[in-house]
């Protein structure tokens, strides 16, 4: 019976030390995932229509929510079907982290949103404090606005049960 005790609390702190080694990993094994694409349609969120872009400039930054200093700045480059990875390190608990459009490569396509804060910048929370064992931490799709919407985007709206006036309120 002691044996077993002994046995037993052995392998008890043996799990619970690779337990305590897992959380400590500080390996910069996290990213942020995200798209960007050409809005289209001037919705500011993705249709049927909407591409990709390749080759778009995004930058993660994160900043102090108290007075602002910038912690962690990084810039990554989409791929050919308009994803980037950035990649990142330490704990962002207590801060604002977002990712920006820096720079688009369609130049009929390269419009940054200016009207509404949340739709020119995608907010992430980078915390290991959080619950979410994965090491990605996704993004919302952020889109460069085209400067003339295309001639079909009149039907997508109607499909989707809008028409450009509720857009515009």
């Amino acid at each position: 019976m002691e044996k077993s005790v002994i046995i037993f609390v052995s392998v008890l702190c043996f799990f619970s030390f690779l337990g305590f080694a897992y959380c400590e990993d500080t390996n910069n094994d996290y990213f942020v995932e995200g798209t960007v694409y050409c809005d289209t349609c001037r919705t500011q969120f993705m249709t049927r229509v909407s591409q990709v872009i390749s080759g778009a400039e995004v930058q993660l930054v994160c900043k102090e929510e108290e007075g602002g200093a910038v912690t962690l700045k990084n810039t990554a480059t989409t791929n050919d079907k308009g994803e980037y990875r950035l990649p990142w390190s330490g704990d962002h608990e207590e801060e604002i982290c977002e990712i920006k459009l820096v720079k688009s490569t369609m130049p009929d396509c390269s419009e940054i949103p200016d009207d509404s804060y949340l739709k020119k910048a995608a907010r992430v929370g980078l915390t290991t404090n959080n619950g979410i064992t994965s090491p990605v931490r996704l993004a919302n799709p952020l889109g460069f606005l085209k400067k003339d919407p295309l001639p079909e985007c009149t039907e997508v709206l109607k499909e989707l049960g809008l028409t450009k006036e509720e857009l515009e309120d």
